[in-house]
């Protein structure tokens, strides 16, 4: 018989990709441009009926215990016991229960589960969460495949390395390695990880409401629950790092596409430690804190446009990338800060341009899928070559969707000088995975999506 519930709750969030914005992101006083990917990572969380393990001693109770898995990679395993050492405070160790995760630790998981019980404990209290909890929770998390090179893959399965064959691979495939040896593609997997498991247990322990994620994008329209994922996601992520990030991934992961301003790091400073004593939370992660000073505005790529990125099955260094750029900008301030502002303009001109590109679809349906098509087929340098396009009013519309996306091109085009070690790629020349549309079934349980 099984010791789970039929009735699990299901969370994704998405993964990122920084259009514009490199390097400017970290800065308070500019903004990036980021878009989130079709790539999704799912939590599952069902509540235990009965317990896995026996207790520690024959006269114990059985302690309260939460498995983590993650099929995706060999021995990835993880079980915790909950204890409660006091009125508010929560305690989450991790044990051995076999031999292989005795050696395997993931800190990420284990300080997301440590935190969002902390912060259930000071909102539910200590009683409320412990009979919420019950036995325990059974937790699987995977990523959609995207998020982990597939080429040893297609290898052992003696298939091309093209779009085709990743087609051909089933959803969630085991990579065959240990987590620590997976080689990741860049969309921010970490990022996407924490939110969903946050957000699942946030919304399975009935912390926020189960409609805390309905709306768009944005804060705007945001809800108190799902502000309140982002900020314990954005704390969780930077503590399991050891620092405070510029936080666009974990922001993608929660509000989607967008136009991102980064919070000030102070806000985490209290909270930044492993061990924290007589510090609660909720003061900080408030949503009410008018320290989280981030900003989110809507984005969206233009109808009929897909990024397209490439599997390279090698990383960058980005903390030494990061390291190289502030300091060349901390010996050349005057030169830097032309060229920060040069940039941060052009990011913003083409935020604006793609932005237009959807309102002119959306009042001229048919010239803009016919700009498309005509676009689609020719190189971009001779989009305007087309002696059909005339200056006339019936044409206006197709010329205008043509020029949009020159614009788009040309202001990708910028550079990083050469002594700050890094260079924008043009957007016209990144490769792609295709976007995949995946139903994910979830008989008798609660499915979210942020």
């Amino acid at each position: 018989m099984s010791a789970r519930s039929h009735s699990p709750t299901v969370l994704s969030s998405p993964g990122k990709v920084l259009l514009a914005g490199g390097y400017l992101v970290l800065d308070p006083a500019h903004s990036g441009v980021v878009v989130s990917t079709s790539s999704r990572f799912y939590t599952v969380i069902h509540s235990l009926t009965a317990p896995l393990a026996p207790a520690p001693s024959q006269s114990a109770d059985a302690p309260i215990q939460i498995r983590v898995r993650s099929p995706q990679f060999e021995h990835a395993s993880w079980l915790y016991f909950v204890d409660f050492d006091g009125p508010g405070s929560v305690r989450v160790e991790h044990v051995a229960d076999n031999a292989n995760s005795a050696a395997s630790k993931n800190k990420f998981v284990h300080l997301a589960l440590q935190r969002t019980l902390t912060l259930a404990a000071e909102l539910k209290s200590v009683g409320t969460l412990r009979n919420s909890l019950s036995y325990g929770l059974d937790i699987t998390i995977v990523g959609d495949n995207d998020f982990y090179s597939q080429r040893a893959q297609l290898t052992a399965k003696n298939l091309p390395t093209t779009l085709a064959s990743l087609s051909k691979l089933p959803p969630f495939s085991k990579t065959g390695v240990r987590l620590a040896d997976v080689h990741k593609t860049g969309l921010g997997s970490s990022a996407a990880l924490i939110t969903s498991l946050v957000s699942a247990l946030l919304l399975h322990l009935h912390v926020i409401p189960a409609d805390a994620f309905e709306g768009g994008s944005g804060t705007a329209d945001a809800s108190e629950g799902r502000k309140l994922a982002h900020n314990l996601a954005q704390y969780v992520h930077c503590l399991a790092q050891g620092k405070v990030g510029s936080g666009f991934d974990v922001s993608a992961a929660v509000f989607g596409s967008q136009l991102y301003t980064r919070f000030d790091p102070a806000v985490l400073e209290p909270l930044m430690k492993d061990d924290l004593v007589d510090q609660p939370l909720h003061p900080v992660l408030s949503p009410s804190n008018p320290a989280w000073n981030y900003r989110v505005e809507p984005f969206k790529l233009p109808p009929q446009t897909r990024l397209m990125l490439a599997d390279v099955d090698a990383g960058s260094d980005t903390p030494s990338l990061v390291g190289k750029v502030l300091k060349w900008r901390k010996e050349n301030p005057e030169e830097a800060n032309a060229h920060w502002a040069k940039i941060d303009s052009r990011n913003g001109a083409l935020s604006r341009t793609l932005l237009r590109l959807s309102d002119v679809a959306a009042k001229n349906a048919t010239a803009y899928r016919k700009a498309v098509k005509y676009i689609s087929t020719i190189q971009s340098v001779q989009w305007l070559a087309n002696p059909n396009i005339a200056d006339n009013e019936h044409h206006s519309a197709l010329k205008e969707v043509i020029e949009g996306f020159i614009d788009a091109h040309n202001l990708s085009e910028v550079r990083f000088p050469p002594s700050a070690c890094c260079v924008l790629l043009p957007i016209s020349r990144v490769f792609a995975l295709p976007t995949s549309h995946m139903r994910f079934s979830c008989p008798n349980g609660r499915l979210f999506g942020l």
